[in-house]
Formats: structure tokens, sequence, C-alpha cells
């Protein structure tokens, strides 16, 4: 299979690339050649700009991962416009030289997150939740998909990777959450009662290899875990996950002047299901999150 990739070189586009079998021919898109080179070496075929294609139709697949990271900085209305535009218009550009060909890839999958569904207290969402919550991540994600969508034809599935919170020892969410929790400093945050949606590395690359070679499947999917759990609940399983207390609960005030509009995402969540994955025969090899933090060896 040929694929080109964008966002090889971040946590997931560089676990699934080393995942690919040889007999793939795999091309990434990336602004540092240089350091992609160093770090995944003769893996794949690097491109540093996509100015030399005039359409995708020499690819089979197209896997769409890049973005600025969305936690990473205070959400200042520049930073803001980094992280929708790093997602917007890779996606445009990829859907424009879709369009352009007579032959285009089989298949379009591209990144999204549950927090297309914005916060939803407790209440279990699917990829059938029609009721929204209007607010920054839910239009971040909504657009980017919108976008992704126009790839769609006879010839095109596209696939929307509506992910949570991704667990890896190796970057990620995860590996901010770990100094206070090795310290014996951390606990829950606010309340403790949104909903955390997660999902181990190794499923997360596994399910988009599924999606990539089910010719059935097409739209949203939620890669999730089947079995979320609130925020109290991860708090305390990380830290036992540690040999450590879990006593040290940051109030939501804390959070909100720690972090501005961003501490959203931590004080407000949603219990995700992967109900379409599931009814594809997506088979998940970490269910439950006690074993997924085990199976990492923190």
């Amino acid at each position: 299979m040929r694929i080109l990739m964008t966002g090889g070189t971040g946590l997931i586009g560089s676990r699934l690339l080393s995942r690919f079998p040889e007999s793939h021919k795999i091309t990434v898109l990336t602004r540092n050649l240089a350091e992609a080179q160093m770090a995944l070496g003769r893996r794949a075929t690097w491109l540093s700009s996509l100015k030399s294609l005039s359409n995708l139709d020499e690819f089979d697949a197209v896997i769409n991962l890049a973005g600025e990271p969305i936690a990473d900085k205070r959400w200042t209305t520049n930073q803001k416009e980094k992280i929708c535009h790093s997602r917007w218009d890779i996606t445009q550009k990829l859907v424009d030289l879709c369009q352009a060909g007579t032959q285009p890839p089989k298949v379009f999958i591209s990144g999204s997150a549950i927090g297309y569904y914005g916060r939803q207290g407790d209440e279990i969402i699917s990829e059938y939740h029609q009721h929204c919550h209007d607010e920054f991540s839910h239009r971040l994600c909504k657009k980017w998909e919108e976008t992704a969508l126009q790839a769609e034809s006879d010839m095109t599935r596209v696939c929307l990777l509506r992910t949570g919170i991704v667990l890896s020892r190796r970057g990620g969410a995860l590996v901010k959450m770990l100094p206070p929790f090795k310290l014996g400093l951390g606990g829950p945050m606010g309340n403790g009662k949104q909903y955390m949606s997660w999902i181990h590395i190794s499923d997360m690359v596994a399910a988009i290899e599924f999606l990539l070679e089910q010719p059935d499947c097409q739209g949203a999917y939620n890669l999730t875990a089947p079995n979320p759990v609130t925020n109290a609940e991860f708090s305390k399983t990380l830290a036992s996950a540690l040999h450590r207390p879990c006593l040290f609960p940051m109030p939501a005030f804390v959070a909100k002047l720690l972090f501005g509009e961003m501490s959203d995402l931590l004080l407000y969540g949603q219990r995700v299901l992967p109900k379409r994955l599931q009814e594809a025969g997506f088979s998940f090899q970490h269910q439950h999150l006690n074993e997924a933090l085990q199976s990492l060896q923190l």
C-alpha cells in the first residue's frame, strides 16, 4: 500500500510508522527533514512540502495526523489560531489534491478529537450523539472534520478519528501528569467527577490500521477505550500504579489561574464510548485503565 502521512513524527504517527510492514511504501510530510530522518531513519520517504504534488493519484491512502499540540501552551488568541490553522489548512490542501486527480486515494483518514462533543457531564456519548456543547474544542474539530469530509467521493472513503487521551510513556498527556504523581503530589482536578476517555497507544495505532484496511468503514469513529473513568478514579489508579498516595487535589480556581481557558480540557470531560469501532469488529487489547497503565511499565 502506498500511503501519504502527515504528523508522522508525532506520538501517534511515529508509533504507527514503526508498525507498518515493509511492503508498504510510506511518504511522510514533515517540516524538519533532518530531525525526522534522524529520529525515524529509513522507515519512510520524507517530503518537506506538498508543492511538488499536483494530485494524490500515486497514493492508495492518506493518513492526516498533523496539528499544533492543543495543550502545550495557554490558549491566547494567537495560540488558538495556530491550533486551528495547523489542522484546517493542511487538511484543506490534502483535500484539494485529492480532488485534483482522476484516481484519488481509496481512503482518507483524518484526525479529530472527542473535544468535538464539548463538555458533556456524565452522559454516555457515542458517535450517534447529536448535541454538542458549543465551545472552542467543538468548533475546532467541527471545521476540521467538515474539511476532511470534502475528500469523500465514489472512489474515496473518509474516516474521522475522534481521539481521546492517548496513554503512552513516550509523550502526550500522561507524561505531563507523571512528575507530580511520582513525587506523591498528584490528585484529582476540580471536583474529580469529570470523565476522562482514554486509549492505550497500542490500541490507537491498531485502530488506525483497522480503519485503513476495512473497505466498509467510513465516517466518524471514537478512538477511546470502552471503559472511561472519572478524573478522581484516573488519579487514584495512576497513583496506585506508581505506588504513590493520591492526596493533593487541584481546586478548579487554581487550574483556571494556571492554565486559563485551556483548563476547560481538565475540568470538563466526556464519557465517550467507541460504539462504531466495536460494531465494525475492532477488539481492544487494553480495555481497563489499571491494566493499561501496568502495561506501560511506568
